[in-house]
């Protein structure tokens, strides 16, 4: 796959993701707004109700005060009346409030109203002599009604002036029950669906709050209804009922229950695809650097086949067997070429350790200090042959580690041959191998004075196939394989290993590992 192929199929990934999380986004505040406007409304209705009950509550108080004190002052409308006709009239006055259990309470008045008719004022106020009986009784009724309308339609007027002129003198706390109040709101928030604990204040018209019931709280200030209680009150005596509820915001994003569940599953689908984007990359690059490497590989397994081809077909001349000194010269470039070639496969072959989770090895407690001294013998002939030096300064004391030997060697090999490889040219090389502790760990330091590399380039030279680009240049033969193999070994002893390079002034290599402590 083309990487403009890649990187196309991921702005498209990227944009979907990002117009369906919009999406959610946008529909998750439009259900919020809903759900609140739902609430507010629930809310202003029952209050709205509540105070319309405590309304109907004074009213009706009113008009049972009012009748009573009426009772006394009846007698004065039992006389007569001037000449009046009579017409039917039906009045209905009605209180109606809910309670707690749910009733209604109902107040009907229902009277006979007595209006004046001049043209019938003599025959039905005033019968004659020769009027019969019926009449007589007729008209009885009829002075009877007007009394009685008379009566009611005096009390509503007095229990209507009461409440203009007393009602809004007297404190809000003398003109209802607070406990009233309480069970009214409960019952109209669940009359409309609502079932959400709440407390609240009753403040007079000079702002002090008269009665607080428990859990009122002002910090979440959107949490508060208030509805002003006696709105037909004059302006400045106006009372109110501010309702608090703790769980609103509760109740509110209870809605969105389900967003959490879709939110993380989006963030899963992003997560996973960016890794596998991140994959398409890596594999990328990596059939890059492995068709990199069967050039190379190619080359260098052509290079020692060619020579021994050569060489065999040198024995082949009967001169050569004359001439032991060229004899042992040709047999010695074959001995070298095929254990070159060796070498070569074995590198190869070292692929299969990356295809296992753990390698195979053979662990068993060493001496670090004798291990680099073994090592650095070994090397000491190509050093000095290349007029350089190398120093070995073994500082550590607790220097039992456990490791598998040959591989554990094959590591300090592949990064002294990597120092030897990557020299100055023209210029002597200078290796230092120091061993040190740092707590619990052994440091193993390798340090030249070779060409360096940058900081980004020390970053990845562990990777498989991962060679330092030259250019078309390739003074260095290698598979890129050496270092990565280094790596996982010194990772499967349960180690780490890091590089620090600058160019031009050469490489540092620092391997830490566990110390076996003996009691």
């Amino acid at each position: 796959m083309k990487k403009s192929t890649i990187w196309l199929l991921a702005i498209v990934m990227f944009t979907a993701f990002f117009a369906l999380l919009f999406l959610q986004v946008r529909y998750m505040r439009t259900s919020l707004t809903i759900r609140t406007q739902q609430f507010n409304e629930q809310v202003n209705r029952s209050l709205y109700n509540v105070m319309r009950d405590l309304e109907l509550d004074q009213t009706s108080e009113y008009l049972e005060q009012d009748m009573i004190e009426s009772e006394n002052r009846y007698s004065q409308y039992n006389q007569p009346q001037r000449s009046q006709s009579i017409i039917r009239e039906q009045t209905s006055a009605a209180i109606t409030h809910r309670d707690g259990s749910n009733t209604r309470i109902e107040l009907n008045v229902t009277e006979q109203s007595v209006m004046p008719d001049p043209s019938r004022e003599r025959a039905l106020l005033s019968p004659n002599e020769g009027a019969s009986t019926i009449s007589k009784t007729q008209y009885d009724m009829q002075q009877s009604l007007s009394k009685r309308y008379l009566h009611e339609r005096s009390l509503l007027y007095e229990v209507i002036f009461k409440i203009l002129s007393r009602s809004s003198n007297e404190p809000i706390e003398e003109r209802i029950d607070f406990d009233k109040v309480e069970q009214y709101i409960r019952y109209e928030l669940s009359y409309n669906g609502l079932d959400e604990p709440f407390s609240f204040q009753v403040v007079n018209f000079n702002n002090q709050v008269v009665h607080a019931s428990p859990g009122f709280s002002t910090k979440q200030r959107d949490a508060i209804y208030t509805q002003i209680l006696f709105p037909n009150d004059p302006p400045a005596k106006l009372n109110q009922l501010k309702v608090f509820f703790p769980t609103k915001r509760k109740y509110v994003y209870s809605e969105l229950n389900f967003f959490i569940p879709s939110l993380l599953f989006t963030f899963i689908l992003l997560i996973t695809f960016i890794f596998t984007v991140a994959s398409l990359f890596r594999q990328k690059r990596l059939s890059e650097m492995k068709n990199d490497f069967i050039n190379n590989m190619t080359h260098e397994l052509k290079t020692p086949v060619s020579t021994i081809s050569l060489a065999s077909q040198m024995l082949k001349d009967e001169s050569i067997l004359k001439s032991p000194e060229v004899f042992r010269h040709v047999t010695g470039v074959i001995h070298d070429e095929t254990k070159r070639l060796s070498f070569q496969v074995e590198k190869v072959l070292q692929m299969s350790l990356f295809d296992k989770q753990k390698t195979t090895l053979k662990m068993k407690e060493m001496d670090a200090n004798d291990l680099v001294v073994t090592v650095a013998n070994t090397h000491a002939l190509k050093v000095e042959k290349l007029e350089g030096t190398l120093d070995i300064d073994l500082q550590a004391e607790s220097s039992t580690i456990k490791v598998d030997e040959m591989h554990f060697t094959n590591v300090l090999f592949n990064i002294l041959d990597n120092a030897l490889k990557y020299r100055k040219k023209d210029v002597p090389p200078e290796l230092m191998i120091r061993t040190r502790n740092e707590g619990n760990k052994l440091i193993i330091s390798i340090e030249d004075n070779g060409i360096g590399m940058r900081k980004e380039e020390a970053k990845k030279i562990f990777e498989r196939f991962y060679r330092v680009p030259t250019g078309n240049r390739h003074d260095v033969k290698g598979f890129g394989l050496g270092l990565a193999y280094v790596k996982k070994i010194v990772t499967d002893v349960n180690g780490t290993i890091r590089a620090e390079s600058e160019i031009g002034k050469g490489t540092k290599f620092i391997i830490s590992l566990p110390v076996i402590t003996k009691n």
